[in-house]
């Protein structure tokens, strides 16, 4: 139990740092609306994945249940999913998009309340189809007993998640303008941050099919 669990804390972690939608959200609305405005939007976000988790709770554990070989090919599912996310990532543009103006300044232009930007982030999460299918290939790997009450065991790793990823988006909303101002200065660091998260892609999808 406690090396499953150590062992998803840590894939959470290269997540949660590795360049994404959400991360790239909540570090953009830091810029352009104050930290606190980014930690509302980290709320949010992860308000959401409190829905998704309880989906994945209830609706694999009886798959589990009922075959551990349909939950094996589940798993394999997941890790090509993961694979083609790496893939996804592998042919996209390497920049990221900070706002700024003409006079190359943060554009701080877009401002909305922080009880706006919280349920904002809600949505997002709830609406993103893509955010239950990657819980759908993440989770099941870090299960540490299929004989089990799994949906408890759903629920602990969900929290874990929910936690490990406010942490880290909260950080980068607190270090928002040190991050811009480096990302601007240097633009080779997005070519770094993809290949950062093609590798943390590539290596939970390995990790998962390891039996």
């Amino acid at each position: 139990m406690t090396e499953n669990l150590l062992s998803f804390a840590l894939a959470t972690m290269a997540l949660a740092f590795s360049p994404g939608p959400d991360n790239i959200y909540v570090l953009t609305q830091s810029l352009v609306n104050g930290v606190k405005s980014g930690i509302a939007t980290t709320a949010g976000l992860v308000t959401g994945c409190i829905v998704h988790t309880t989906f994945l709770a209830f609706g694999l554990s009886a798959i589990i249940t009922a075959s551990p070989a349909l939950f094996y090919g589940v798993k394999v599912l997941g890790a090509l999913y993961l694979l083609y996310l790496a893939y996804v990532v592998f042919k996209s543009d390497a920049s990221i998009a900070v706002p700024i103006t003409s006079e190359g300044k943060i554009n701080r232009t877009l401002i909305k309340t922080n009880a706006q930007l919280f349920k904002q982030g809600v949505i997002m999460n709830l609406v993103n189809p893509k955010v239950m299918i990657f819980f759908l290939a993440f989770f099941p790997a870090f299960l540490w007993n299929e004989t089990e009450n799994t949906v408890s065991q759903f629920y602990i790793l969900g929290i874990i998640f929910m936690v490990i990823s406010f942490l880290v988006f909260g950080l980068i909303a607190f270090l928002a303008g040190s991050i811009s101002s480096y990302i601007l200065k240097h633009k080779s660091v997005g070519i770094v941050l993809k290949w950062l998260q093609i590798v943390v892609f590539i290596g939970i999808a390995v990790f998962i099919l390891i039996p």
